[in-house]
């Protein structure tokens, strides 16, 4: 798909939702074959490791995180990264419909223990190519497409807002 069949005559909005559904589905995919990697540190030491093999990085934070002075200077870190490494960046609004996609969430019952496990860091996933196949799938070419078209007008990370189902 080239940018102007991506961009042409499509309405921001539908254009938005259907790079959301493009997001979903990547995630979907990734999940099933294991090549995601969750949270701010598990994400620097792999690409600090391997950055030629990760294919998206996502940073997601809420308005509450967008306060949090030590994950916005986490982000900055990754950002910088992530572009002088070609990798490209998307930033999601909606954790909570985020960790829902990756079956993370979790849900506590009434009787939980007040001991329990934190929530997973979901601040910064990333989206590796596995090693076996060619990974040419159209949904990862409309994301990689739509951050270039992003970056041509200069927005270096759009931000995502994941449709609710």
């Amino acid at each position: 798909m080239t940018l102007e069949e991506f961009s042409a005559g499509e309405p921001k909005t539908e254009r938005m939702d259907n790079v959301g559904d493009a997001l979903e589905e990547v995630l979907s995919k990734a999940l099933s074959q294991r090549t995601i990697t969750v949270g701010v540190y598990e994400a620097a030491k792999l690409l600090n490791v391997d950055p030629d093999n990760v294919v998206l990085c996502l940073l997601a934070a809420d308005e509450d995180d967008d306060r949090d002075v030590a994950l916005q200077i986490h982000f900055t870190l990754i950002q910088a990264f992530c572009c002088e490494n070609d990798i490209n960046i998307l930033r999601v609004s909606n954790p909570g419909r985020l960790a829902k996609l990756l079956l993370l969430e979790t849900d506590a019952s009434p009787g939980a223990s007040e001991g329990a496990e934190q929530p997973p860091d979901l601040h910064c996933v990333l989206v590796t190519n596995p090693h076996s196949s060619q990974w040419k799938d159209p949904a990862l070419s409309q994301l990689i497409c739509f951050c270039r078209e992003s970056r041509y007008m200069d927005q270096w990370v759009p931000v995502i807002n994941l449709p609710e189902r």
